[in-house]
């Protein structure tokens, strides 16, 4: 039962863990959750492939994956996936993640996604049945204001990964400011919710200090371009 204040009951809140890929959407939807006071974050939990030590889909090194969740306060799940990564691999991975989480106490996974219905559902779809709800606080946030809102609160970031079939390879390494905002061709998405691009945040108001990169090289992988970004 529910503790009482004056008579009336409190809502304990839930705790939770945020899904975090490194990038500007996972970030936010932390702050979001943080300024609410709705959940108890207790931790991030990210997909790493073992074989290249960096989070899957964006390709960030561990070192700095460590060192944002320092940034933020938080114990930091390391979800260990091959590469490449078979569905039923992935899903046996996560599998056990929730198991541990569960243990835990833990019963809401907060998620940065922002329209992708297909992604949502997805998402949902995996929880059903296991005692974890699915919180999507940034959930039809129109991405052009919310891309301006993410710059103008201090979030800094920089492009990881992009599609060259619909951003031209110029962006890979960009600073995500005003001005990645106003070069973006019409057609992109300003968040890259439909991923045409990745992003690494480096600094924020979710963060006690900044994370400091150096920008590297950009390689070719899988159709997909990557730059490398290193401790500054």
């Amino acid at each position: 039962m529910a503790p009482l204040l004056h008579g009336t009951p409190v809502r304990v809140a839930e705790k939770a863990v945020v899904s975090w890929s490194s990038g500007k959407d996972s970030a936010y939807a932390l702050w979001e959750v943080r300024r609410s006071g709705e959940h108890d974050i207790v931790g991030l939990l990210t997909t790493v492939t073992d074989s290249f030590h960096r989070v899957s889909i964006h390709g960030v090194r561990e070192e700095l994956l460590d060192r944002q969740a320092r940034a933020v306060g938080l114990p930091l799940l390391k979800v260990e996936i091959p590469y490449p990564c078979p569905n039923e691999a992935y899903e046996r991975a996560m599998a056990g993640a929730l198991e541990t989480l569960r243990d835990q106490g833990v019963r809401r996974i907060v998620f940065g996604d922002l329209f992708l219905e297909d992604v949502r559902a997805y998402r949902e779809s995996r929880l059903r049945g296991t005692g974890f709800e699915a919180v999507f606080p940034l959930w039809h946030r129109p991405t052009d204001a919310l891309a301006r809102e993410m710059i103008g609160g201090g979030l800094e970031a920089y492009v990881v990964s992009l599609d060259p079939r619909v951003l031209p390879r110029t962006f890979a390494g960009r600073r995500f400011d005003a001005a990645f905002l106003r070069d973006l061709p019409s057609s992109v998405d300003p968040c890259g919710e439909k991923g045409e691009f990745h992003t690494f945040v480096s600094a924020g108001p979710m963060f006690s200090g900044p994370v400091p990169v150096a920008v590297g090289p950009t390689v070719e992988r899988d159709g997909f371009l990557f730059t490398d970004l290193t401790p500054a």
